[in-house]
Protein backbone atom coordinates (compact mmCIF):
# COMPACT_ATOMS: atom_id res chain seq x y z
CA UNK A 1 0.00 0.00 0.00
CA UNK A 2 1.57 3.40 -1.22
CA UNK A 3 2.57 5.56 1.88
CA UNK A 4 0.66 8.79 2.47
CA UNK A 5 3.19 11.90 1.21
CA UNK A 6 3.57 14.45 3.69
CA UNK A 7 4.82 18.10 3.75
CA UNK A 8 6.41 19.61 6.93
CA UNK A 9 6.23 23.51 6.83
CA UNK A 10 8.55 24.54 9.79
CA UNK A 11 9.64 27.91 11.04
CA UNK A 12 12.00 26.92 14.00
CA UNK A 13 13.79 24.14 15.63
CA UNK A 14 11.40 21.28 14.41
CA UNK A 15 10.89 19.04 17.47
CA UNK A 16 7.66 17.95 15.90
CA UNK A 17 9.14 17.17 12.71
CA UNK A 18 11.58 14.76 14.45
CA UNK A 19 9.06 13.39 16.13
CA UNK A 20 6.87 12.62 12.54
CA UNK A 21 10.65 11.88 11.02
CA UNK A 22 11.38 9.23 13.75
CA UNK A 23 7.73 7.61 13.04
CA UNK A 24 8.07 7.44 9.65
CA UNK A 25 11.45 5.55 9.79
CA UNK A 26 9.19 2.85 11.41
CA UNK A 27 8.64 0.26 8.48
CA UNK A 28 4.96 -0.23 9.48
CA UNK A 29 4.27 3.71 9.29
CA UNK A 30 1.80 4.55 6.68
CA UNK A 31 3.28 7.55 5.66
CA UNK A 32 6.41 9.53 4.67
CA UNK A 33 7.62 12.85 4.40
CA UNK A 34 8.33 14.04 1.34
CA UNK A 35 9.57 17.72 1.50
CA UNK A 36 10.12 20.15 4.14
CA UNK A 37 9.64 24.23 4.04
CA UNK A 38 11.07 26.89 6.52
CA UNK A 39 10.08 30.25 5.80
CA UNK A 40 13.75 31.02 7.75
CA UNK A 41 17.23 29.81 6.37
CA UNK A 42 18.43 29.04 10.09
CA UNK A 43 15.53 26.89 11.30
CA UNK A 44 17.24 23.97 12.93
CA UNK A 45 14.42 21.73 11.70
CA UNK A 46 15.95 22.38 8.35
CA UNK A 47 19.19 20.09 9.82
CA UNK A 48 16.85 16.83 10.78
CA UNK A 49 15.20 17.12 7.35
CA UNK A 50 19.15 17.25 6.30
CA UNK A 51 19.94 13.97 8.91
CA UNK A 52 17.12 12.42 7.37
CA UNK A 53 18.04 12.47 3.92
CA UNK A 54 14.23 14.39 3.19
CA UNK A 55 14.30 17.47 1.29
CA UNK A 56 14.04 20.64 1.73
CA UNK A 57 13.01 23.86 0.76
CA UNK A 58 13.67 27.48 1.99
CA UNK A 59 10.77 30.03 1.14
CA UNK A 60 11.71 33.57 2.18
CA UNK A 61 8.05 35.80 3.18
CA UNK A 62 10.16 38.54 3.24
CA UNK A 63 10.57 38.22 -0.37
CA UNK A 64 6.75 38.20 -1.17
CA UNK A 65 4.49 41.24 -1.95
CA UNK A 66 2.21 39.31 -0.51
CA UNK A 67 0.63 36.30 1.83
CA UNK A 68 -0.99 34.93 -1.10
CA UNK A 69 1.66 34.93 -3.07
CA UNK A 70 3.95 33.25 -0.85
CA UNK A 71 1.68 30.71 0.17
CA UNK A 72 0.59 30.18 -3.53
CA UNK A 73 4.51 29.41 -3.93
CA UNK A 74 5.11 26.79 -1.18
CA UNK A 75 1.77 25.37 -2.81
CA UNK A 76 3.08 25.20 -6.14
CA UNK A 77 6.33 23.27 -4.38
CA UNK A 78 3.82 20.48 -2.09
CA UNK A 79 2.07 20.17 -5.25
CA UNK A 80 5.82 19.20 -7.13
CA UNK A 81 6.72 16.90 -4.33
CA UNK A 82 3.55 15.43 -4.87
CA UNK A 83 1.93 16.63 -1.10
CA UNK A 84 -1.47 14.56 -0.22
CA UNK A 85 -1.35 16.20 3.71
CA UNK A 86 0.22 19.03 5.42
CA UNK A 87 1.55 18.85 8.88
CA UNK A 88 2.51 22.49 10.25
CA UNK A 89 5.00 22.13 12.47
CA UNK A 90 6.13 25.13 14.66
CA UNK A 91 5.28 27.23 10.97
CA UNK A 92 4.57 30.41 12.67
CA UNK A 93 2.91 32.68 9.61
CA UNK A 94 -0.53 33.36 9.13
CA UNK A 95 -1.80 31.23 6.26
CA UNK A 96 -4.19 33.02 3.87
CA UNK A 97 -8.32 32.01 3.23
CA UNK A 98 -6.89 31.10 -0.26
CA UNK A 99 -4.23 28.24 0.91
CA UNK A 100 -6.40 26.87 3.32
CA UNK A 101 -9.39 26.49 1.30
CA UNK A 102 -7.11 24.94 -1.41
CA UNK A 103 -5.60 22.42 1.10
CA UNK A 104 -9.36 22.07 3.00
CA UNK A 105 -9.07 18.55 4.93
CA UNK A 106 -5.33 18.38 3.88
CA UNK A 107 -3.84 20.00 6.63
CA UNK A 108 -3.18 19.50 10.15
CA UNK A 109 -1.55 21.42 12.76
CA UNK A 110 -0.73 21.25 16.22
CA UNK A 111 -1.41 23.59 19.39
CA UNK A 112 0.06 23.38 22.73
CA UNK A 113 -3.35 23.56 24.69
CA UNK A 114 -6.79 22.18 24.52
CA UNK A 115 -8.70 23.29 21.75
CA UNK A 116 -10.80 25.25 21.68
CA UNK A 117 -9.45 26.50 24.72
CA UNK A 118 -6.35 29.10 25.24
CA UNK A 119 -5.74 29.80 21.48
CA UNK A 120 -2.44 32.18 19.84
CA UNK A 121 0.43 32.19 21.66
CA UNK A 122 1.63 32.14 25.75
CA UNK A 123 -1.14 29.48 25.89
CA UNK A 124 0.50 28.05 28.97
CA UNK A 125 0.86 30.91 30.91
CA UNK A 126 -2.73 31.93 29.87
CA UNK A 127 -3.74 28.38 31.31
CA UNK A 128 -2.00 29.14 34.28
CA UNK A 129 -3.16 32.74 34.81
CA UNK A 130 -6.85 31.10 34.46
CA UNK A 131 -6.61 28.66 37.31
CA UNK A 132 -6.77 25.92 34.60
CA UNK A 133 -6.40 22.08 36.36
CA UNK A 134 -5.53 20.63 33.22
CA UNK A 135 -4.05 21.86 29.74
CA UNK A 136 -2.79 19.63 27.26
CA UNK A 137 -2.60 19.76 23.10
CA UNK A 138 -4.83 19.36 19.88
CA UNK A 139 -3.93 18.23 16.75
CA UNK A 140 -6.62 19.75 14.44
CA UNK A 141 -7.61 20.05 10.78
CA UNK A 142 -6.60 24.01 9.75
CA UNK A 143 -9.60 26.37 9.25
CA UNK A 144 -8.67 30.10 8.16
CA UNK A 145 -9.92 31.34 11.88
CA UNK A 146 -6.65 30.60 13.77
CA UNK A 147 -6.66 27.56 15.68
CA UNK A 148 -10.11 26.51 14.73
CA UNK A 149 -10.62 23.29 12.79
CA UNK A 150 -12.17 19.58 13.61
CA UNK A 151 -10.24 18.11 16.36
CA UNK A 152 -8.28 14.56 15.74
CA UNK A 153 -6.37 14.01 18.99
CA UNK A 154 -6.16 15.30 22.52
CA UNK A 155 -3.62 14.63 25.11
CA UNK A 156 -4.20 16.22 28.66
CA UNK A 157 -1.88 17.13 31.11
CA UNK A 158 -2.33 18.63 34.76
CA UNK A 159 -1.53 22.18 35.76
CA UNK A 160 0.34 21.56 39.23
CA UNK A 161 0.27 24.21 41.51
CA UNK A 162 4.04 24.85 41.36
CA UNK A 163 3.91 25.03 37.15
CA UNK A 164 5.75 27.75 35.39
CA UNK A 165 4.64 28.30 31.14
CA UNK A 166 8.28 26.59 30.66
CA UNK A 167 7.73 23.37 33.30
CA UNK A 168 4.50 23.17 31.54
CA UNK A 169 5.45 23.29 28.04
CA UNK A 170 8.11 20.83 28.54
CA UNK A 171 5.54 18.24 29.83
CA UNK A 172 3.41 19.24 26.78
CA UNK A 173 5.48 19.03 24.22
CA UNK A 174 6.15 15.27 25.43
CA UNK A 175 2.54 14.37 24.54
CA UNK A 176 2.97 16.18 21.41
CA UNK A 177 5.52 13.64 19.91
CA UNK A 178 3.07 11.14 20.70
CA UNK A 179 -0.19 12.35 19.29
CA UNK A 180 0.79 14.26 15.85
CA UNK A 181 1.72 11.21 14.42
CA UNK A 182 -0.75 9.57 15.91
CA UNK A 183 -3.33 11.63 13.98
CA UNK A 184 -1.01 11.77 11.08
CA UNK A 185 -1.21 7.21 11.25
CA UNK A 186 -5.18 7.54 11.82
CA UNK A 187 -5.16 9.78 8.65
CA UNK A 188 -3.46 8.00 6.81
CA UNK A 189 -5.40 4.86 7.26
CA UNK A 190 -8.35 5.89 5.85
CA UNK A 191 -10.00 6.09 9.87
CA UNK A 192 -10.98 10.22 10.08
CA UNK A 193 -13.97 11.52 8.12
CA UNK A 194 -14.98 15.13 8.66
CA UNK A 195 -19.21 14.97 9.10
CA UNK A 196 -20.00 19.15 10.14
CA UNK A 197 -16.90 20.17 11.54
CA UNK A 198 -16.47 16.77 13.83
CA UNK A 199 -13.84 14.27 12.92
CA UNK A 200 -15.31 10.82 13.30
CA UNK A 201 -12.24 8.11 14.11
CA UNK A 202 -13.28 5.25 12.98
CA UNK A 203 -12.83 1.74 15.56
CA UNK A 204 -10.89 4.32 18.07
CA UNK A 205 -10.97 3.58 21.65
CA UNK A 206 -11.47 6.54 24.51
CA UNK A 207 -10.18 6.03 27.86
CA UNK A 208 -11.75 4.07 30.56
CA UNK A 209 -10.86 6.67 33.69
CA UNK A 210 -11.12 10.37 33.98
CA UNK A 211 -8.67 12.59 35.32
CA UNK A 212 -9.33 14.68 38.20
CA UNK A 213 -7.03 17.66 39.50
CA UNK A 214 -6.52 18.06 42.58
CA UNK A 215 -6.93 14.12 43.37
CA UNK A 216 -9.49 13.38 45.79
CA UNK A 217 -7.97 12.64 49.30
CA UNK A 218 -8.22 8.81 49.82
CA UNK A 219 -10.25 7.24 52.51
Amino acid sequence: MAKLKLAVPISGRGSNLQALIDACALPDFPAEIVLVISNKADAQGLERANAANIPTLVIDHKAYTSRTAFDAEMTKAMKFAGTELICLAGFMRLLSDEFCSHWHNRMINIHPSLLPSFKGLDVQQAAIDAGARFSGCTVHYVRPEMDTGPIIVQAAVPINDDDNADTLAERILVQEHIIYPEAVRLIAEGRVTVEAERAIIEGHTSPETTMINPMPESE
